[in-house]
């Protein structure tokens, strides 16, 4: 399963899980606008923690604020992709 199918099932088990009415997700769509709340954004990043093993937001100024849905699927693609090559420079 991709970083991307992964960030945007969690994104509708946390909505249905706390009773949000959840818009059709798209990369276009604002957070803001999605139907999720403060809470279940903070819900949501954990649950990807423990999911892909990571929390790209430890180190804000890589990060960035992600201001879409579609950013903030980046955004963990792309720490993904950094663990990934740090743990192959390891090796």
């Amino acid at each position: 399963m991709s970083v991307r199918s992964i960030v945007l099932n969690e994104c509708e088990q946390v909505a249905r899980q706390q009773g949000k009415n959840l818009q059709p997700l798209s990369d276009d769509l604002a957070l803001l606008e999605s139907g999720l709340d403060s809470l279940c954004i903070a819900i949501l990043v954990a649950r990807l923690e423990d999911t892909l093993g990571i929390d790209p937001f430890s180190n804000s100024e890589e990060a960035g604020i992600p201001v879409t849905i579609g950013d903030f699927v980046k955004i963990y693609e792309k720490a993904m992709a950094a663990a990934q090559a740090a743990t192959a420079e390891s090796r």
